[in-house]
């Protein structure tokens, strides 16, 4: 009975996740063409604004190539098989797996100022829901439970589920920066 609550309780985790990410992408869609609607012109001349326009871009398209990369070096089906190790226990692989997010992450931080607001909240909201995953799955499994263990728990989840939480803050991250061209 007690895997069953666990896996309630990562379902309703995943859930959160995707509807909190759904949310923002609806949001974005629909509140930010009414904001620049609203939104006064700028008082720099428009040669001005195309030149730095210009020279942003593709620091732009670049930071979204290192989200898109970060969401797939972050995804939990990729991370296992680069942390794992023979022999490793369950909370040291625990351990692993969030140091190996938190990395990837901070090495990537100063992105989110060139990437939208929507795109770096769902990468956020990411690392944080993998992270809550890791230790919801470890925290149910015996203190002698082997790094495989874990992995096979996790893995168990994102199979029952329905979409990935990587798989849709990717696309989110892949539409926003669509939008630069």
């Amino acid at each position: 009975m007690g895997n069953i609550s666990t896996q309630s309780m990562l379902f309703i985790v995943l859930g959160i996740g995707i509807l909190t990410i759904l949310y923002m992408t609806l949001r974005d869609m629909f509140l930010k063409p009414k904001e620049k609607e609203a939104t006064p012109a700028t008082t720099a001349p428009v040669s001005e604004k195309r030149s730095s326009d210009a020279a942003v871009l593709p620091l732009q398209l670049q930071a979204y190539e290192r989200m898109a990369l970060l969401v797939d070096r972050i995804n939990l089906q990729n991370l296992i098989s680069r942390v794992y190790q023979p022999g490793l226990g369950a909370t040291d692989m625990q351990v692993g797996l969030i140091h190996t997010i938190k990395a990837e992450f901070d090495h990537n931080v100063t992105q989110q100022i060139y990437v939208s607001p929507l795109a770096w909240e769902a990468v956020k909201t990411l690392k944080e829901q993998t992270i809550t995953i890791i230790n919801q799955v470890a925290s149910q499994l015996p203190a002698e439970a082997s790094a495989m263990d874990l992995n096979k728990q996790i893995l168990e989840v994102f199979l029952q589920a329905e979409s990935s939480p990587a798989e849709m803050t990717a696309q989110i991250v892949n539409a926003e920066a669509r939008k630069l061209f």
